[in-house]
């Protein structure tokens, strides 16, 4: 298993950490929440029959996730953790809103049922969904599917999010969804502020990043519905098909520049060796019957009209922000309070992600 997937939520969520305890609420606990949860279930979705049986999924989410199964009907629960939580984090609202609107202009989300804010019923606000059916992929290298249908299910990805960028957010509900423009001004400076306030040493690599990226701002701002985590394991696949029926985990979703998005994905597969996120830097693509990043993203230009193309910035913006991710997890580690066992040698990528930003900037400009 590829070393990342075994950190629960940390490549995202690390810097919801680095607050004081005085911003951090909790909520009271709820007697016998299933019961409860049940109960209100079958108040507001009519029809449901027989008793509800509540699994956890198991996975990196760090919102809770259940599937609810009565006789009749497949549900999923999606709800904030319990006990101390940052007001604006976790927020499954937010989530609840984009699938509900996206939903409407059809583009392949779990169609979602309802939010219940307050914390009565299951201890904290939740939303339902319903559940799909398909197949779900926890490396790029889509091992498991026929290497036959690969490039497909690339292509059907690359479509994919060519189709939320093509959102008109404005006529879908999601005007107030982020803030408008200046995106990757936005970004630099709040990851070079989380790398200040996580660094424990030096890394130079990163220091030159820092310097680099605002000298080196793309001319073009545009703004659009940004899924925030866009790659293979975010995906459902329909069961027998090479196409997509559902995208997933919604949390970091926002408006912002769809270049970062589409970095984003790329990053996670042609600039991951398969043994620290499952990525596939250094397999044979053709081989594996894989495409390569040239090809990928042109398909998602043909798909998405974008006059904007993928440029090094985007990518070392990209890399430069997992690499305060790592390194966020590695102060962790060092302090002591680390989430996970394998935080320290999670945090070692810092340095190695950076450097592959360093690299890029410094060859010949080609990705």
């Amino acid at each position: 298993m590829p070393l990342l997937r075994r950190i629960v939520g940390l490549t995202v969520c690390w810097h919801l950490f680095i607050v004081r305890q005085s911003n951090i609420s909790s909520r009271p606990l709820v007697t016998n929440p299933t019961k409860r949860l049940e109960q209100f279930l079958r108040s507001e979705i009519p029809g449901l029959s027989g008793d509800l049986r509540l699994e956890p999924v198991a996975g990196g989410q760090s919102n809770p996730t259940f599937f609810a199964n009565f006789d009749n009907r497949r549900l999923v629960v999606r709800k904030k953790p319990d006990g101390p939580v940052l007001p604006s984090a976790h927020a499954v609202d937010r989530e609840f809103r984009v699938l509900e609107a996206l939903g409407k202009v059809g583009i392949a989300v779990p169609p979602v049922l309802l939010y219940h804010e307050a914390g009565d019923v299951f201890g904290t606000s939740f939303y339902v969904m319903e559940r799909v059916d398909g197949r779900i992929f926890h490396d790029s290298q889509l091992a498991g599917a026929p290497r036959s249908e690969r490039f497909e299910m690339y292509r059907s990805a690359a479509r994919m999010l060519a189709a939320i960028h093509k959102v008109d957010f404005e006529q879908a509900g999601l005007s107030t969804f982020g803030k408008h423009g200046n995106f990757f001004s936005r970004q630099i400076a709040r990851w070079t502020h989380q790398w200040h306030l996580s660094k424990s040493h030096d890394l130079p690599e990163i220091d030159r990043l820092v310097e680099w990226l605002p000298a080196n701002l793309p001319a073009n701002d545009q703004t659009t519905v940004v899924h925030g985590d866009f790659r293979i394991g975010n995906l459902m696949f329909h069961p027998t098909e090479p196409r997509i029926v559902a995208v997933l985990d919604w949390e970091l979703s926002t408006l912002g520049h769809p270049m970062a998005d589409l970095a984003h994905s790329c990053i996670y597969s042609w600039y991951v060796t398969p043994e620290e996120y499952g990525g596939i830097l250094g397999l044979d693509f053709a081989d594996h019957g894989l495409p390569t990043l040239s090809e990928f993203s042109r398909a998602y230009y043909e798909a998405s009209n974008q006059s904007d193309r993928l440029e090094v910035f985007h990518i070392v913006l990209a890399l430069f922000r997992n690499a305060v991710i790592f390194q966020g997890i590695a102060s962790r580690a060092k302090a002591g309070n680390a989430a996970s066992q394998n935080a320290a040698a999670v945090g070692k990528l810092a340095p190695i992600f950076a450097r592959r930003a360093v690299d890029l900037i410094e060859s010949s400009g080609q990705l």
